[in-house]
């Protein structure tokens, strides 16, 4: 068993009112932040990706196995193909598969089985949970909390992203097992979502939403 070690923590206290003023801003930026559907195919620089996907691997996880793997795709030949089957699985989805609830709730986002952003955004970081880690003498080693590590990752890199000035799209086609066959994944690691990232497109709108208000979205207990 290995043996735990410790070293000092670098952390920065902050004064309440640079505080207040950080959270502030911080809120003012994410309230920016929008899902975006309509991408422009302008080059973004992978080094920009990078740093981004680094920032990601910084979020807190089970016993610090960081079950994740980002692949990121920008072989225009690959993205084409990611979105064929990708839409094979959406039209399925609205024509067959969907309650009529879910469409009903769906239909104020405009959204249907057409997914050209999988084509046009410059890069598709296609993010899987790795529900194992195989060890050189062919034994598995679980991964813990593997669901919610991935997702507090997802969650830490669209903010990274939007805090670089980007804009992203989370895709969840169903099933997505197609995309460890096109990316050439190991069968334990388990598509988790597609983030399309890129600019957004000159013209491009978004539907008009309200954000929940902190009475709605909060209890506090003091």
């Amino acid at each position: 068993m290995t043996k735990a070690r410790f070293e000092p923590l670098s952390f920065r206290r902050l004064p309440e009112d640079e505080m207040l003023r950080r959270a502030e801003d911080f809120l003012q930026e994410m309230r920016r932040r929008r899902t975006v559907r309509d991408f422009s195919d302008e080059p973004v620089p992978r080094a920009v990706i990078e740093r981004c996907i680094l920032a990601a691997g910084t979020a807190p996880n089970g016993a610090n196995r960081q079950p994740w793997k980002f692949v990121v795709v920008g072989d225009p030949r690959i993205k084409a193909e990611v979105r064929r089957r990708a839409e094979e699985e959406e039209r399925a989805f609205y024509r067959e598969k969907a309650p009529k609830e879910w469409l009903e709730a769906l239909e104020h986002l405009g959204t249907d089985e057409h997914k050209p952003f999988l084509e046009h955004a410059p890069w598709l970081i296609v993010i899987f949970a790795e529900r194992y880690q195989p060890l050189r003498d062919g034994r598995k080693a679980k991964n813990y909390y593997v669901n919610e590590s991935v997702g507090i990752a997802t969650g830490m890199l669209i903010t990274a992203l939007h805090h670089a000035g980007l804009a992203t799209l989370t895709h969840t086609p169903s099933p997505m097992n197609f995309l460890n066959e096109i990316l050439e994944r190991p069968e334990y690691e388990r598509p988790f979502l597609i983030l399309v990232c890129g600019y957004p497109a000159s013209d491009a709108k978004v539907p008009v939403i309200r954000k929940k208000s902190l009475d709605e979205i909060a209890v506090f207990v003091e």
